[in-house]
């Protein structure tokens, strides 16, 4: 053996990484399950099972077409590479960059040598440059020069519609009396079997395991949703939890799919007349300018970016977040009961009701965003990070978003069906039944005029502080508010 190639788990595809210019005849292919990583945290138990089972999967593949594979269960993943180096002392270890920077010094310390990693679209090295360019990192702007790099959805150098962005067609609420297409399930097999069992859970038919079972999820995309995709992009719903979302940023952010397969499967179905322009770019906007956004910053902002708490967030995370029994919130208490069942939701729920709450309830960043990694299913550091540091909780000082992502209770009853039937009305601040969003909305604004005063986004929102009669009855009702969710009462 000349070289060993480690794989991540959120490196399992056969076309990228270090496995695009492997050797049957020379190389050895090396997957680890650190032990460390599983029984570190309280992981979801699907999140596990999905890794896990993507994983073995994935080394049974590779065996089936001739590569020498090592599946090591070790205590952690350098002490799995040790344990190739006792058995083979000369031989070289090869890895495509790592995703999050504590695995990157780990392996950079073991000896590995890495290549690009081209599990995204943009290199690292690239997006850096850009970002190093601006004043402030506008994701739009970014974005309008993917679309020109990457050829997509144009006509020359102009975007096909006239139009960058079709977010204004794309905010609409779920629809009345509407019948969402069923969901997709995934068959489980042996292995599938065997990883539910060692994790000690009944295996759901929620998440496919194999580059073919994320295939029939795109397909299923493509041909049951994308067409109403764009509408309801950001509404939530009751009666789905999926609306007309894709569900395959697992399947994305694990390698079973690459961004660029994904992208010419819905520029394919967009020409064909099939999708209408709203739908496309908003789809397209998510795969090569937000996701390629999140992880270029993560990289740009640095290491020590995710221990930022600029806003002096200290309350420790809030009962309700671990047990949705504890909140009478309609909201809040059926998306977290939706996260419990599928370690998903979309990303409106995330960042418009769960990541809302913790901001302005003043939730230790530090704390929320532990609890987001270990729920959910697509959740990586590079993702996350950004996602809850700079986007969800405002954590950063504005250093990413120019704006908090603060909003009470009409947002929220605006874009979903929850507030119907809920113990707290959304379009009251002060009494018993009001809406707690509402409430610590602008508490949270009230709490931080002095910050926010200087923000040219804000001024509106802090104005608004001066037309309220009731500010010191609502101060006195956030008080009661935030100690109710303290104790699981609100």
């Amino acid at each position: 053996m000349k070289r060993a190639l480690y794989i991540a788990f959120d490196q399992l595809h056969r076309g990228y990484g270090v496995l695009k210019a492997a050797d049957k005849s020379s190389d050895l292919i090396v997957l680890v399950e650190s032990q460390s990583m599983i029984a570190g945290a309280h992981w979801h138990p699907e999140r596990l099972f999905f890794l896990i089972s993507s994983a073995r999967h994935f080394a049974a593949e590779l065996r089936a077409e001739g590569f020498e594979v090592r599946y090591l269960k070790a205590e952690n993943t350098v002490a799995g590479l040790q344990e190739i180096r006792d058995e083979f002392p000369k031989i070289e270890f090869l890895a495509a960059e790592q995703s999050s920077y504590r695995l990157s010094k780990s392996l950079n310390n073991f000896g590995v040598t890495f290549i690009e990693n081209d599990f995204f679209l943009t290199p690292r090295s690239l997006f850096i440059s850009w970002a190093s360019s601006q004043k402030s990192y506008l994701m739009e702007n970014f974005y309008r020069k993917q679309r020109v790099r990457l050829n997509v959805l144009m006509e020359g150098e102009a975007p096909i519609g006239g139009q960058w962005n079709y977010d204004k067609d794309n905010r609409l609420p779920p629809p009345k009396n509407y019948t969402w297409p069923p969901y997709l399930e995934h068959q489980r097999d042996a292995i599938d079997l065997e990883v539910a069992a060692e994790l000690k859970m009944e295996a759901t038919t929620l998440w496919a395991t194999t580059r073919a079972g994320a295939l029939a999820q795109l397909k299923y995309f493509i041909e049951n949703h994308f067409e109403k995709f764009g509408p309801y992009e950001d509404a939530m719903a009751l009666d789905s939890w999926s609306l007309h979302h894709s569900v395959i940023s697992p399947y994305i952010n694990n390698g079973l799919l690459h961004p660029s397969e994904v992208i010419e499967a819905a520029c394919a179905s967009f020409y064909k007349g099939t999708v209408p322009i709203e739908s496309a770019e908003g789809f397209v906007r998510q795969v090569i300018g937000w996701r390629e956004y999140i992880n270029g910053m993560y990289w740009f902002l640095g290491e020590d970016y995710r221990d930022n708490n600029q806003l002096g967030a200290n309350r420790p995370l809030l009962p309700l977040f671990t047990d949705p029994s504890k909140t009478q919130m309609n909201c809040v208490k059926s998306i977290v009961e939706d996260v419990k069942a599928r370690s998903w939701v979309h990303h409106i729920p995330r960042l418009m009701v769960l990541s809302n709450l913790a901001l302005i309830t003043g939730t230790n960043p530090q704390q929320f965003l532990d609890w987001m990694r270990r729920e959910f299913i697509d959740a990586s550091d590079w993702v996350m990070v950004p996602n809850v540091i700079g986007m969800g909780v405002h954590a950063d000082g504005g250093q990413m978003m120019s704006k908090p992502y603060a909003a009470g209770g009409a947002y929220i009853s605006r874009m979903s069906n929850y507030c119907k039937g809920c113990s707290y009305n959304p379009k009251l601040r002060v009494g018993d039944d009001a809406c707690p969003f509402t409430t610590l909305y602008w508490d949270f604004l009230d709490r931080h005029k002095e910050t926010f005063a200087k923000n040219h986004r804000m001024g509106q929102q802090v104005n608004g502080l001066k037309r309220l009669s009731d500010l010191d009855e609502l101060k006195h009702r956030a008080q009661e508010v935030l100690s109710g969710l303290e104790k699981g009462e609100i």
